[in-house]
């Protein structure tokens, strides 16, 4: 079995002075590592679609008041609630992005089988995580330990795939990509917002800068 096969799979016997870097730094065969880090993002989407739903009740809400208000020819708490409905509308779109980044990795992630494929897949999804991460710290500051979990097993995976290839990690091309897939999604995010959204009645709608944004 070559030496990437075994660390791919198989758990590594290691001396007293490697099991205090282990201790450090997290070894291992990578396959099960990352297959953790694949199961962790999971976790993370799942709980960016349960606030993509709260988030949608929200906004229903919000938009129903606006609506009534507008009725009532109250337009000062129109005006209010339109833009109440403007954040939260930024929120879901943010929310989105995340989820449909991370579900990319995923997809990403599974489809690895070689060494090569390690660092080629996880140096832009590290950048996307790390985007994901600072973008959600306004909206779901609870989700940024456990991102912060994935960005570290990810990244210990990365250095002993490059390590054990001899790779040297291309973060231009990486980053390159990983602003593909972060346009890719928030492109994604737009349309389906305007798909599931209702507009602002024309009066309204002028006073609540960045509604689609």
């Amino acid at each position: 079995m070559s030496q990437f096969a075994s660390k791919w799979t198989k758990p590594q016997t290691s001396g007293f002075g490697e099991r205090i870097k282990d201790s450090v730094r997290p070894a291992g065969p990578l396959k099960p590592r990352l297959e953790q880090a694949i199961r962790q993002i999971q976790i993370q989407t799942s709980r960016l679609d349960q606030t993509e739903t709260k988030l949608r009740e929200r906004d229903a809400s919000i938009f129903n008041k606006v609506v009534a208000n507008i009725q009532k020819h109250d337009m000062d708490h129109a005006t209010v609630y339109a833009n109440e409905l403007a954040e939260v509308r930024k929120m879901n779109k943010m929310v989105t992005s995340a989820k449909l980044a991370l579900e990319q990795i995923v997809l990403r992630l599974n489809t690895v089988q070689e060494l090569g494929d390690v660092v080629v897949t996880l140096t832009p999804a590290m950048a996307v995580i790390k985007n994901v991460k600072s973008g959600l710290m306004t909206v779901l500051p609870q989700a940024e330990h456990e991102i912060g979990e994935i960005s570290g097993l990810l990244s210990g995976i990365l250095v002993d795939a490059g390590q054990m290839g001899g790779y040297t990690l291309n973060f231009e091309a990486a980053g390159e990509e990983a602003e593909k897939i972060l346009g890719e999604a928030s492109a994604v995010a737009e349309q389906r917002m305007k798909d599931k959204f209702p507009d602002l009645p024309a009066g309204i709608a002028g006073n609540s800068l960045g509604i689609s944004s």
